[in-house]
């Protein structure tokens, strides 16, 4: 009955995604084309100065990026470090500044890292005006991105991509703000807490004191799972009754974790006038999405280990409001994105489950990935399934319309080094260099052995992967740990994003050549099949080595 009931809620789960991918897909496509403004967009770019019929070369695209970040970074540690002096601090004093610069850097760059606990560290103040406007910009940041690789491949000849300023004000104001409203609405309506309040003290019916904690809860909520971010507004995150009150609350949440990067092959496929090829890039990304789902579910349904035999089923770490059918659903959904949102612990998964969800983003968080960022990962891929195709036949690879050449190459394969460089760098060091090792191994690992080596490999990949979940046994609140997933986080964010307005600028640049009888159609199952295995061998069998020696050799002890 267990398989029965999972398989109901992944067809209700796709058949709403379905509907809603269709038409949103549609509509973010007309507001990227549209020429015409709204008034309050007006209002805006006169007040940033910005001119909203200007293009923008990729590398002023790529400064404007940097810099709209930089100053998000600077503004939100500021936050923190003088939160005693804000209204709403709820008595909190200023955050610890190894903690401040680590969760200043994890939300500007979508990742929502927290290594620390939110409603014991953080007012209201802070939370509403820093980390959550912050989940509004740096999801927009990323769906900018993705629009100007697109727009690469629209381009002829052109030497602009488009304006950043009017990408990220659109896709706030026209798309995640509305969105956001309607999916906060039902979450209240469901139970979630929304309010000012403190903390309550109340008596149980034990007759013993307990302190309840308020705010704006369900504001925040909806927008870290629309936005793929993924902080908590209270450490439990999406477990907590207050954050994720009821099993359709749930569902509710992981639709609206899904339903942009689903959505985004579509505008892909509108924008360049052939809505076959973005069904392309989407069934590849439901390939994927639905090989790791089942092979996690499959995992944790047999309940593997002692404890999981006697009790029946894999239930350590998980809540019994969602079982193991919604929490595997949430687990995949939230790594397979760059959401970071939990509904249970992987740190206590099976070996094997808890290896899926580190293998989720070890892909690269492309099926779908998060807002933007899945959608321009997997066009990487794309880029260089056709050039691997192109060698096998002999011809020069072309993808719709633009020959695929050296530069083209280059950037692509710099794309997909840049996040497994990053986490085996971060691992590598913190276990060789002898200081920082005694400070990892006897005071972050709390499991030493093969658990231990996982909860760090997991903690590098969610940080390069702009994830921001955790194997919850590791102390990530250290000087070192901090700092050096801050560095991750922050070029895991970055420099993918340079590497593809890079290959955007000059995508655009090409002008695109005729269809002949030689070339590759990009749109049926053959270069579905090609991009689906070019997604697995460039980017998971990097980690295969590192998986043997955690994951796999304590799932077969």
């Amino acid at each position: 009955m267990t398989w029965f009931y999972f398989l109901a809620s992944l067809a209700l789960l796709a058949l709403a995604l379905g509907i809603a991918q269709h038409h949103l897909g549609s509509y973010m496509a007309r507001v990227f084309t549209s020429d015409k403004d709204t008034k309050v967009e007006a209002f805006c770019y006169r007040i940033m100065g910005v001119d909203p019929r200007a293009g923008q070369t990729w590398k002023s695209y790529a400064r404007s990026v940097l810099a709209f970040s930089f100053c998000g970074v600077v503004l939100l540690y500021a936050l923190q470090r003088l939160q005693s002096w804000l209204p709403w601090s709820m008595d909190k004093g200023s955050v610890n500044p190894a903690v401040a610069f680590n969760t200043a850097v994890s939300f500007v760059t979508n990742t929502n890292w927290q290594a620390y606990s939110p409603e014991a560290t953080l007012g209201h103040f802070v939370q509403l005006a820093g980390l959550c406007v912050q989940n509004f910009v740096s999801a927009a940041t990323g769906i900018a991105v993705a629009i100007a690789l697109v727009r690469g491949f629209v381009g002829r000849g052109e030497h602009t991509i488009g304006n950043f300023w009017v990408d990220l004000t659109r896709t706030t104001l026209r798309i995640l703000m509305p969105i956001a409203a309607v999916g906060a609405f039902l979450l209240i309506v469901g139970g979630a807490a929304q309010n000012f309040i403190g903390f309550m003290h109340v008596t149980g019916i034990a007759g013993g004191d307990q302190i309840i904690p308020g705010g704006p809860v369900a504001s925040q909520e909806v927008i870290k799972e629309l936005g793929t971010n993924g902080g908590g507004f209270f450490n439990g995150n999406s477990s907590h009754p207050f954050e994720n009150p009821q099993p359709w609350t749930n569902m509710l949440e992981i639709f609206l974790i899904l339903l942009i990067p689903f959505s985004l092959p579509r505008t892909f496929g509108k924008m360049v006038k052939d809505v076959r090829q973005g069904r392309a890039i989407l069934i590849s990304m439901i390939v994927l999405f639905l090989i790791n789902l089942f092979a996690m579910a499959a995992a944790e349904f047999s309940g593997h280990g002692t404890a999981g035999r006697l009790a029946g089923a894999a239930m350590e770490g998980k809540e019994q409001r969602f079982g193991l059918i919604q929490s595997v659903l949430f687990a995949n959904a939230t790594t397979m994105t760059s959401t970071g949102a939990v509904n249970s612990m992987h740190d206590s998964y099976t070996a094997i489950g808890g290896m899926f969800t580190m293998l989720n983003m070890m892909l690269g968080e492309i099926s779908p990935g998060g807002v933007g960022s899945g959608l321009y990962g997997m066009l990487v891929i794309a880029v260089i399934a056709v050039f691997i195709a192109g060698l096998l036949v002999g011809r020069t690879p072309e993808y719709l319309g633009k020959k695929i050449g050296p530069r083209e190459m280059k950037l692509s394969a710099l794309y997909i080094l840049v996040m497994p460089a990053l986490v085996l760098c971060g691992v590598a060091l913190s276990l060789a260099i002898p200081g920082i090792r005694d400070g990892v191994v006897n005071t972050s690992i709390s499991n030493p052995g093969e658990h231990g080596l996982s909860e760090l490999v997991y903690a590098f990949t969610s940080g390069a992967n702009n994830n921001g979940s955790a194997f919850a046994g590791l102390d990530a609140s250290t000087n070192w740990l901090c700092a050096a997933i801050g560095v991750a986080m922050l070029l895991g964010r970055f420099l993918p994003i340079i590497l593809a307005l890079a290959l955007a600028g000059a995508l655009a640049e090409r002008e695109p050549v005729p269809v002949t009888a030689g070339t590759l159609p990009t749109h049926n199952a053959l270069f579905i099949t090609l991009v689906v295995f070019t997604a697995i061998l460039v980017t998971a069998l990097v980690f295969f080595p590192v998986l043997t020696l955690g994951p796999l050799a304590e799932g077969l002890i």
